[in-house]
């Protein structure tokens, strides 16, 4: 995958909801069962991290934001 492929899949990571995410996610794996090329699956699997890392991201800030916000001053 090119360099522009990368561009425009953390510029849409960042812009998409959670939902989106883990729907996109569904289909890129049933793109991993459908294909024999190492590199392409290799691709893959770096683009599912990558998802998986945005989900994680967003649930610690989410995390993060409740605590500061149930804190009192």
């Amino acid at each position: 995958m090119n360099k522009d492929f990368w561009k425009c899949l953390f510029c849409w990571l960042e812009t998409a909801s959670v939902d989106e995410i883990r729907h996109k996610q569904c289909v890129v794996r049933q793109m991993l069962g459908q294909t024999r090329d190492p590199d392409f699956k290799a691709d893959i699997h770096r683009i599912l991290r990558f998802m998986d890392e945005e989900i994680l991201a967003r649930a610690e800030l989410a995390k993060v934001l409740r605590i500061s916000v149930s804190m009192p001053r």
